[in-house]
C-alpha cells in the first residue's frame, strides 16, 4: 500500500514555488537526455517493459501474526517485517505513480473554464490513488538521501523525489511539465495505526498542483487507506475519508467523500461529492469508484437519482437482509457489486486502464508500475548514484533472488545506522540536496520545496548510501 506499510521496518522506517522549480529548466532539451538510454519506437516514443524479470514469491508460508504477537505494545514503526511482504519498488517510486494519469493535468491546462478545470483536477486526484487497488505489498522504505527521477516524454513531465528526513519519515517530490504548463509537488509523511485486524494509514502532507498559464493553485490531501486481514484471511484494501480540493484563485472547492465499505459492502470503493463556488453553491456533482471511473453531472439530477435509488433500497430491506455481527475472525472482503450506476446526462471524467493479464503474479502492478524500476543501457551514466534503481535489495527482489534481497536490505540498514552514528559523533546535521524546508504559500503549512538544479546532472558530493 502506497503509504500504509511504509513505516513497518525498524531502523529503515523513516525518520515562490513556480520560480524555484524552473531554476534548472532553462536549456532542457529532451533529445540530449537520450531518453534515459531507452529504446524508441519508430514514432519516437519510449518503449517500456511490460513485465518484471521474475514472478512474485508466495506469502502463504509466512505468518504475520507470528511476528506481530511479539510486538504488542510497541510502536508499529518498530516492527520488522520479512522481505517477502515487500514489493520491488521504493516508496519514492510509489509516489511517482501519482503521475500515471498525467493526461488529466494536461487536459486541465487546456481548458478555459475554471469549473471544467476543477473537474479534471478532481479526476486526477482520484486517479492518483487508484493504483493502490489490490496492492497489498509493502514498498521498500527509502534510505535517507535516496532519490528517484522519472522522465516521461510521452506524457510530457519529469519528476524528482528525495527522502529528506528519517525521523520522522518524509518523502518530498516535485514534478513539472516539459512544456512549462504545470508544477505538481508535495511532502508525504504517513502516520500508521494498528487496529488488531487491520492497519490504517492517516494521510499527512499537502499536495499542490499549479496550473501556471491559468495562475491557479489547487491543494488537497489524500484519503485514509486501510489494509484488512493482516493477521488472518485474504488481504484487501479500502480508502475512505474526505478529500477537499481548493482552487486558491477562484475559491471553488471540490469536496469528495471516499466512502468506507459499510455494513454490507454496498459503498465499497465509492466516491462522491460536489464542486461548489466560494458561496458554497453546488455547481457539479462528482461520483464514481476510485477503482473504476469518475463522472460529473448536474447536482439536482444526481440528487434525484440518489432518491430513486434509496426507494429501491428500502423495498429490498422490507424483504429482510441478514444481520452482520462483529467477530474475531477475518473481515471478509465485501463482494464487489455492480459497476457505477451512471446518471443520465453525465460526463465521463476518467476511466481506469486495464492491468496486465499477468498482474497478479507481479504484485498487482499496473503497466505504469512495471516500468518504474527499469534500468536500461545508458541510464547508469545519466542517473544520480542515489537513484533507487541502483538499490541492490530492490533489484535482487525484482530478479527473483529473495535471499540476496534480504541480505542486501540488512546491509543497507546497517550502513545507514553507521552513517547516522558517525554524524552524531561529529555533531553534524544531515543536509538535503534537492529540497529545503519552507512554507507552502497557499496553505501556510510546512513543506519541503524543490530548490532546482537536479537536471543539471551535477552529482558530485552525493552521499554513498548503497
Amino acid at each position: 500500500v502506497n503509504m500504509l506499510c511504509v513505516c513497518l521496518d525498524s531502523d529503515e522506517s523513516y525518520e515562490g514555488l513556480s520560480e524555484a522549480s524552473f531554476k534548472d529548466a532553462k536549456g532542457f532539451d529532451c533529445s540530449t537526455q537520450k531518453n534515459n538510454g531507452s529504446v524508441r519506437h519508430e514514432n519516437g516514443i519510449k518503449k517500456h517493459r511490460s513485465s518484471l524479470p521474475a514472478p512474485m514469491f508466495s506469502r502463504n508460508t509466512v505468518s504475520v501474526w507470528s511476528i506481530l504477537k511479539k510486538c504488542i505494545g510497541l510502536e508499529l514503526s518498530k516492527i520488522t517485517m520479512p522481505i517477502v511482504f515487500n514489493e520491488p519498488l521504493s516508496f519514492l517510486q510509489r509516489i511517482s505513480e501519482y503521475m500515471e494519469h498525467t493526461y488529466l493535468i494536461n487536459r486541465a491546462c487546456s481548458l478555459s473554464n475554471s469549473l471544467e478545470r476543477m473537474q479534471a483536477v478532481a479526476a486526477f486526484a482520484v486517479s492518483a490513488v487508484a493504483s493502490q487497488w489490490d496492492r497489498t505489498g509493502k514498498p521498500f522504505n527509502p534510505l535517507l538521501g535516496e532519490t528517484y527521477e522519472l522522465v516521461r516524454e510521452d506524457q510530457g513531465f519529469r519528476l524528482i523525489s528525495e527522502q529528506v528526513s528519517h525521523h520522522p519519515p518524509v518523502s518530498a517530490f516535485h514534478a513539472e511539465s516539459l512544456s512549462g504548463d504545470f508544477i505538481f509537488h508535495g511532502s508525504i509523511y504517513p502516520k500508521l495505526k494498528f487496529w488488531g485486524k487491520s492497519v490504517e494509514a492517516e494521510p499527512k502532507g499537502t499536495i499542490t498542483l499549479e496550473l501556471l498559464k491559468h495562475n491557479e493553485a489547487y491543494t488537497w490531501s489524500n484519503p485514509y487507506c486501510c489494509v484488512h486481514n493482516i493477521i488472518l484471511g485474504k488481504l484487501w484494501i479500502e480508502q475512505y475519508g474526505t478529500v477537499e480540493i481548493v482552487n486558491h484563485r477562484t475559491g471553488e472547492k471540490c469536496v469528495l467523500n471516499f466512502k468506507p465499505c459499510g455494513m454490507f459492502g454496498k459503498e465499497l470503493h465509492k466516491v462522491e461529492g460536489y464542486i461548489q463556488n466560494r458561496n458554497k453553491k453546488k455547481l457539479r456533482a462528482i461520483y464514481g469508484k476510485w477503482t473504476e471511473c469518475m463522472w460529473s453531472v448536474d447536482p439536482q439530477a444526481y440528487e434525484d437519482h440518489k432518491k430513486s435509488e434509496k426507494k429501491g433500497d428500502n423495498k429490498t430491506k422490507k424483504n429482510g437482509e441478514p444481520e452482520k455481527t462483529e467477530n474475531d475472525e477475518a473481515d471478509d472482503m465485501p463482494e464487489v457489486l455492480e459497476t457505477v450506476s451512471v446518471v443520465p446526462g453525465s460526463t465521463l471524467l476518467w476511466r481506469i486502464e486495464s492491468r496486465p493479464a499477468h498482474s497478479a503474479m507481479m504484485y498487482n502492478f499496473t503497466n505504469f508500475a512495471v516500468s518504474l524500476n527499469e534500468l536500461e543501457p545508458g541510464m547508469e551514466s545519466i542517473l544520480a548514484p542515489t537513484d533507487c534503481r541502483f538499490r541492490p535489495d530492490i533489484r535482487a527482489m525484482e530478479n527473483g533472488n529473495i535471499d540476496e534481497a534480504s541480505r542486501q536490505k540488512e546491509r543497507l540498514e546497517e550502513k545507514q545506522r553507521a552513517a547516522r552514528k558517525e554524524r552524531a559523533k561529529r555533531d553534524e546535521e544531515w543536509r538535503t540536496r534537492w529540497f529545503q524546508k519552507g512554507t507552502n504559500p497557499y496553505t501556510n503549512s510546512e513543506e519541503w520545496i524543490y530548490t532546482g538544479g537536479y537536471f543539471d546532472r551535477n552529482y558530485q558530493n552525493l552521499p554513498d548510501i548503497y
